[in-house]
């Protein structure tokens, strides 16, 4: 550096001051100031000045002052005195040296100490590097230090060990006052850091606050980190977006940094765990300012060098252009796999390009320039031929070449189905797909054990419901619906992601009926609840409360469900369903309920009926009288027979004994 030195007033500067101590032959002393040469207005500061052993006198003395500031007798240990101050005000600011006296005569004045007073009174300046705080290894940069305030004086401080620090002129330049200091060349042997304050050439020993420190990352040829966002790189104005960094080298610190910015974010990473070592930044809320392309180093504590940067991540901001792109598939959502597709993006907006966005996907968005067709704006993504890696959901967004990081709102999301080798999963409901209002359900769905993550659904084409990770031990996923309301009743189905990100087949539809929104239905049977074997029973469902369908439901049963219509029943405004069974076996036996529901939502049912038990015979009830009589005058004729026979046979016995007496 070669910078217009002004007035002499830098740090680290040495300049004899006058004083009418004749200097003598002894070593001269070191002078320093704690916590440091810059100091608050009102801040106590203490001056040091140390010697050699022996010394028994030191004297502190200020540029300008006819006789010396202060003496000092009494040293601290190391022979050393100790002079403070415990107000620091600018008659206090300026120059400062010491020298100290032994049997031998007066030591050398020591070098001299630039003691300023920093002040709010002044605005503080920023500092930035030009073009990149990051740096090359043997590289150059431009610091610039400026400000809106007028200010006659820039002043650039080096931290570290040897504070060094240089001083320029001000320019003038748009509206503002400016300074520009050349650094270099960089190297990692030391650390570039930097502070910029600035001043007025009639006050040159009252300082603005500091500038908020700039640290150069010098750039280097080691292993380089990764860097990610869980949000993925399409975020909403106003979302939270948080970056992560990460490294299997165990880097102990991170530093962020987005194109065309001066400045750096840093991170320190206190344990690595395992070798893996990681950071996070988060950037709070985003707005229009976040949109671009950002990277990622990592490093050590202690040391100077920074790895090779990571791979670029781009992020865009959606919701900054007003339009809302339509997003259309040809031939249609739904294809086999090995068949030609091609998703289409339009606008009626002049856009310069159209992107598109799968959910969940790792890669970046595609790109197309838009073409101008039939008055409308567009771009057509083939997708030729399909796999099953395919299937998702998709959205896509409009750009300008002139902020190409800011995105116009998403399109409605468009799901692409596309049936592979992967085989569906199974869904069910646990204690079942029937629940009462404010009751728990769990839905479960089963695939493959290569599954990595199940999606669930609700209605067909909706977008994802929730996504889980599969159970360790079974593979399976559990959806847990704590209390159940109106919006959880209808129709369930899931699919899962396996190797490759491949997502398979949607299950069968499951559907979930929530009950207990309206007054139960009554449940009876015709002729009755004692049915014979081989005969048909009516069972009637009816209700004051609902004019829609009516639903037969049996406890334990594997049959489904029985639904009917409801018809009026009177003029009083019952409605009813009349479900025939029959004709009946044993297995028909058990206990029955039934539900009614509004023709508008039949996926919520009422409060059940009272229950209905059906007994099956294996006679008809009323024809055991009829055959009791006929067992019974059966048993009465043979009785009746084996009478006569034996009255018949005593007549003959007597008639062949009185034939013998004659």
């Amino acid at each position: 550096m070669t910078p217009t030195l002004t007035a002499l007033l830098c740090l680290g500067l040495s300049v004899g001051l006058r004083t009418p101590v004749q200097a003598g032959t002894l070593p001269k002393p070191t002078i320093w100031a704690e916590p440091g040469s810059a100091i608050h207005s009102g801040s106590p500061v203490t001056i040091w000045c140390q010697g050699t052993p022996g010394a028994k006198e030191y004297h502190l003395e200020k540029e300008r002052s006819p006789r010396p500031l202060k003496r000092q007798e009494q040293l601290e240990p190391g022979d050393r005195a100790k002079f403070s101050i415990t107000y620091m005000t600018e008659r206090d600011a300026g120059r400062y040296g010491c020298l100290y006296r032994s049997p031998a005569g007066w030591s050398e004045h020591s070098d001299s100490l630039e003691l300023v007073m920093v002040t709010g009174s002044y605005s503080k300046p920023s500092l930035s590097a030009l073009p990149s705080p990051i740096v090359p290894s043997g590289g150059n940069v431009t610091l610039q230090c400026g400000t809106w305030e007028r200010f006659d004086i820039f002043i650039l401080t080096k931290e570290g060990d040897h504070r060094l620090s240089w001083a320029l002129d001000s320019q003038y330049a748009s509206g503002k006052t400016q300074a520009l200091f050349p650094v270099g060349p960089v190297t990692a042997s030391y650390w570039w850091a930097f502070r910029c304050y600035g001043c007025q050439r009639d006050r040159p020993h009252v300082w603005s606050y500091p500038s908020e420190p700039l640290e150069l990352l010098v750039s280097g040829e080691s292993g380089k980190p990764s860097l990610l966002t869980q949000q993925g790189p399409i975020v909403a104005s106003g979302q939270n977006l948080t970056l992560q960094c990460r490294s299997d080298v165990g880097y102990d610190r991170f530093a962020l940094h987005k194109e065309g910015k001066q400045d750096l974010l840093q991170s320190l990473v206190l344990q690595p765990q395992a070798g893996l070592s990681q950071a996070h930044f988060p950037l709070d809320t985003v707005s229009s300012s976040y949109g671009g392309r950002y990277r990622c180093y990592g490093g050590y504590n202690l040391s100077s060098e920074w790895s090779a940067p990571s791979d670029p991540l781009d992020i865009l901001v959606a919701g900054w252009l007003t339009d809302r792109p339509s997003l259309s598939v040809q031939p249609g959502p739904s294809v086999a796999s090995g068949e030609n597709v091609t998703l289409r993006c339009q606008s009626q907006s002049q856009r310069d390009t159209f992107l598109l966005s799968k959910e969940r996907a790792a890669d970046p968005p595609l790109s197309l320039k838009s073409e101008h067709r039939a008055q409308q704006y567009q771009a057509e993504f083939p997708m030729s031929p399909v796999t099953s890696a395919h299937g998702g959901t998709y959205r896509c967004y409009s750009s300008r070449s002139s902020s190409p990081f800011l995105l116009s709102h998403p399109s409605e999301p468009l799901e692409l189905l596309v049936s592979g080798d992967v085989p569906k999963p199974s869904i069910w409901a646990d204690p079942g797909p029937i629940v009462t209002n404010g009751s728990s359900v769990t839905i479960w769905c089963q695939g493959s054990l290569q599954a990595s993550a199940y999606v669930l659904y609700k209605e067909r084409g909706s977008e994802p419901w929730e996504t889980k990770k599969p159970q360790e031990s079974s593979g399976k996923a559990g959806f847990l619906i704590g209390t159940t309301t109106s919006s959880h009743a209808g129709q369930y189905q899931c699919a899962y992601y396996t190797i490759g990100n491949i997502l398979s087949e949607q299950s069968d539809p499951l559907l979930l009926v929530v009950t207990g929104f309206y007054g139960a239905p009554s449940l009876s049977a015709q002729p009755g609840p004692v049915v014979a074997s081989g005969e048909i029973v009516s069972l009637s469902c009816s209700s004051l409360f609902t004019s829609g369908p009516f639903h037969l439901f049996k406890e334990g049963g594997a049959d489904p469900n029985l639904h009917m219509v409801a018809e009026p029943r009177n003029h009083a405004g019952t409605w009813q369903a009349i479900f025939p069974v029959g004709p009946v076996r044993p297995t028909h036996g058990g206990t029955y309920r039934c539900y009614g529901s509004p023709s508008s939502n039949p996926n919520l049912w009422s409060q059940p009926s009272a229950p209905l038990h059906i007994e099956v015979t294996a006679s008809k009830p009323q024809d055991y009288t009829v055959e009791n009589l006929i067992r019974m005058g059966m048993a009465g004729l043979v009785l009746v027979v084996l009478g006569v026979l034996l009255f018949q046979a005593r007549n003959d016995t007597r008639m062949t004994h009185h034939a013998a007496k004659m």
